[in-house]
């Protein structure tokens, strides 16, 4: 039978299918593994992973009752992969830079785009927002009855809510695990506004991904 046969009415329901969302989970599975082999720093590992773990928990214990689409499904793929590439590497250590002049013939991006710092924390906050809101979304839509407006906001403020929440997380382990450990998980890399701008990105990212989830669905 299948696993959305049960949610007459729900946006998910007929648009998900139980193999391919097997399928990623396996693949995830694997890349994490491999990059769990010598990271950068294993308690910056253990500690980015942390939220990892309990959102996998989720996820899998919830599909059952709320089963995601498979654009769903591929979305927190990708942004599950980008995470552990960061969580690999230390999010400001990230060799994105090495990897782009590897690729162009020996050009910085850094250079091209006037950056002074790793910028892969920022890419991987406002891809939190682009990526992850349909995700939001979905779930909101299956779960409560929201039009117009209401349907819109809701998405954003959960991002902008999440956001928040992980900087406080942040906040909260730096002052736990104190030293280099508690600095490389804040990854703050000497800016002052480095939770603020992170939260906007996220905001950003949100506000670009909820006109087209709604667009989309109003398609259907």
């Amino acid at each position: 039978m299948d696993a959305g046969a049960g949610l007459t009415g729900s946006p998910i329901a007929g648009r998900h299918n139980a193999n391919f969302a097997l399928s990623l989970l396996g693949v995830f599975l694997l890349i994490a593994l491999a990059l769990a082999i010598n990271p950068a720093t294993r308690s910056d590992w253990l500690l980015e992973n942390a939220i990892t773990v309990a959102a996998l928990v989720w996820l899998i214990w919830s599909y059952r009752r709320l089963p995601l689409s498979n654009l769903a499904c591929g979305l927190l793929f990708a942004f599950g992969v980008l995470h552990e590439i960061g969580s690999h590497y230390q999010y400001s250590d990230v060799p994105y830079d090495r990897w782009f002049a590897a690729i162009s013939g020996g050009h910085s991006l850094d250079a091209m785009l006037g950056f002074e710092r790793n910028q892969y924390d920022r890419l991987v906050h406002f891809l939190y927002g682009l990526l992850i809101t349909p995700v939001a979304a979905e779930v909101i839509a299956a779960r409560v009855r929201l039009r117009g407006f209401w349907l819109f906001l809701l998405p954003v403020t959960f991002i902008m809510s999440h956001s928040l929440i992980y900087e406080l997380i942040e906040w909260f382990a730096a002052s736990v695990f104190a030293g280099d450990v508690g600095q490389a998980y804040l990854g703050t890399q000497g800016d002052v506004w480095d939770a603020q701008k992170d939260m906007f990105l996220a905001t950003v990212g949100s506000l670009i991904a909820q006109p087209l989830w709604m667009w989309r669905r109003a398609g259907r």
